[in-house]
């Protein structure tokens, strides 16, 4: 259900050359980190979560939407102007081994990661003018993660994904890219859904920061990345390896 906000003035026009991102899950973690960031940069950012996002300025206009009510985002994105830059990056997390699999988990997962995805890339990568950035947050796991499948999954289906919506829209000057972290220091390595599969410490001996993942999506917005598209770059600290 969409939480309703008090009425305020409507965000002023941007400045000519300004621009402006839609981040998903401001409220805390990566997607703050990234929010934080480009508005360091000078952005405009509307920024779509559950809760409120606090102290990010008067260039943030935050939008109250639970992710889970489409209907609600539909209705949130119709009122927004069409952004530079789309990045999704709420996500949750739910971890269980075969034999103890939760078909309400999964589903959830996929609403979030893939469905969502769907719903703000269809209607605002049409509407993008060329130079727009699509950036999704997806995992360092997407190639396989025992305990993990169910979510694996959605994060494997985001990068296929991803690359169909590259190709697309390469010809229009539009880029489309996957962001893929391993176990970052967030609220996410805390839920109680990934009891069963608990995060693992990466070789470089630390969980990676939300604002090395937020750097790399801002250099993924610049025109220095303008031919980067249709590419998952895992930012993991040695997991991988």
């Amino acid at each position: 259900m969409s939480v309703a906000e008090p009425a305020r003035e409507a965000p002023a026009r941007p400045a000519p050359g300004q621009r402006r991102a839609l981040v998903t899950g401001t409220s805390s973690g990566i997607g703050q980190a990234i929010a934080r960031t480009l508005l360091d940069a000078g952005w405009i950012v509307d920024g779509i979560s559950r809760s409120a996002a606090q102290g990010l300025g008067d260039r943030f206009h935050g939008h109250r939407v639970d992710l889970s009510d489409h209907a609600g985002v539909a209705s949130c994105l119709a009122g927004l102007p069409v952004p530079d830059a789309l990045v999704h990056a709420a996500g949750t997390m739910h971890a269980a081994p075969l034999g103890e699999l939760d078909p309400a988990a999964g589903a959830r997962l996929w609403h979030l990661h893939i469905a969502t995805s769907e719903l703000l890339a269809n209607a605002i990568a049409p509407r993008m003018a060329a130079g727009g950035r699509i950036v999704l947050i997806g995992s360092r796991t997407s190639r396989g993660a025992a305990g993990r499948s169910q979510y694996v999954g959605t994060k494997a289906a985001m990068v296929g994904m991803a690359r169909s919506w590259a190709a697309e829209l390469a010809p229009r000057g539009i880029t489309v890219n996957v962001v893929a972290p391993g176990a970052t220091a967030t609220p996410m390595l805390l839920q109680p859904g990934r009891a069963s599969s608990p995060p693992k410490l990466p070789p470089m001996g630390r969980y990676i920061q939300p604002q090395e993942v937020a750097d790399l999506v801002a250099y993924l917005l610049s025109p220095s990345a303008a031919a980067i598209t249709g590419q998952e770059l895992v930012i993991c600290g040695g997991a991988s390896l």
